[in-house]
């Protein structure tokens, strides 16, 4: 079965039902009232910052890969990572999207392991922001809302996320046994599939030994000669997330609503510790009753669920559309499209 045929429907439909259910439990008559006094230029510049995250996103990219001595260019950077959106949208924890920037910036002359090492340390410095911003969210959240399944929802997030920080950690200093875990794992599986003795399996496993050494260099090049691009990557990534998270309150701004900023941020930092946690295709459904619940704190009721669609709009529909087109621009005549379309 075609990959898009199986999850792309699946996400929506979780997606769309999740919302429905959000929008039955929240419309009311002065739903209707407020939703007629919209402000429509505040929801396009919350389009236009969604547009502008990819481009700081795509700079980020580009300027790491410079560090490491190689010249994607600036416009090429940036098809990747919108491209990346979408086949993150169709993925549990957006773990698709990773694997497909890497494979697109080898096609730009990137080696794999150096391509890995910007990917991963970018999802390395995300997840350095958020872990030290997540304990003030939690603790300006303490006072306005106890619940103690969002309360599991977070510390799930945070444990993944420190087991994956931690993990890369470990392949930084500890490449050797990096290595041997991984011909460990390989072994295994080739014995299981009984391709153990094939000439393949061990070309197979030179080529990860290769590439974890190149991902290790990376890495070490990015913490010596290389720290002008951490340190562009993390101004980036500090500004990227500002951009992303300014989108709410400019779509509360929009419904005539005066959002208390302190709130609405700390809001979207453990919103996004819970759709980290890899359970369903593009977190949907997770998504929308968490930021129902999350929102609810200082958004009316009344407008709870238009809030919540036109946030989702944004951050999930708005990455499948210009995801899916940039996508099928960059990648139709490459193999991995013919993968991906099986």
């Amino acid at each position: 079965m075609n990959k898009f045929d199986k999850w792309l429907p699946l996400s929506l439909l979780i997606s769309i039902i999740s919302i429905i259910v959000v929008l039955l439990l929240t419309v009311d008559p002065t739903t209707l009232e407020i939703v007629k006094e919209v402000r429509t230029e505040y929801l396009l510049i919350a389009v236009a910052l969604h547009s502008f995250s990819y481009v700081i996103w795509g700079t980020r990219t580009h300027l790491m890969s410079r560090a490491l001595g190689y010249k994607p260019r600036l416009i090429r950077s940036i098809e990747i990572v919108i491209s990346s959106t979408f086949v993150a949208a169709l993925t549990p924890s957006s773990v698709g999207g990773e694997p497909l920037r890497v494979h697109l910036l080898h096609q730009d002359n990137l080696p794999v392991g150096c391509a890995s090492a910007v990917v991963l340390g970018e999802r390395m410095i995300d997840a350095l922001l958020i872990l030290m911003f997540a304990p003030f969210a939690l603790y300006i959240f303490r006072d306005v809302m106890s619940d103690s399944r969002l309360d599991t929802a977070f510390v799930m997030g945070q444990i993944f996320m420190v087991v994956v920080f931690a993990f890369l950690m470990f392949t930084i200093w500890k490449p050797e046994k990096t290595k041997s875990g991984t011909r460990i794992v390989a072994n295994k599986i080739a014995g299981l599939l009984g391709k153990k003795s094939s000439g393949k399996h061990h070309k197979l496993i030179d080529r990860i030994d290769h590439e974890l050494e190149q991902f290790h260099e990376s890495l070490l090049k990015f913490l010596k000669e290389g720290r002008k691009g951490l340190f562009y990557g993390a101004g980036c990534t500090i500004l990227f997330w500002v951009v992303e998270f300014s989108m709410l309150p400019i779509i509360l701004l929009g419904l005539n609503q005066d959002p208390p900023f302190l709130l609405v941020y700390a809001a979207q930092v453990l919103l996004l510790i819970i759709i980290i946690i890899p359970a369903t295709p593009g977190a949907s459904g997770v998504a929308e009753i968490g930021a129902t619940t999350l929102f609810s704190v200082f958004v009316p009721a009344s407008i709870l669920g238009i809030i919540v669609v036109a946030w989702r709009a944004l951050t999930f529909y708005m990455n499948l559309i210009v995801g899916g087109i940039v996508s099928f621009k960059i990648l139709k005549d490459t193999e991995l499209m013919k993968k991906l379309m099986k």
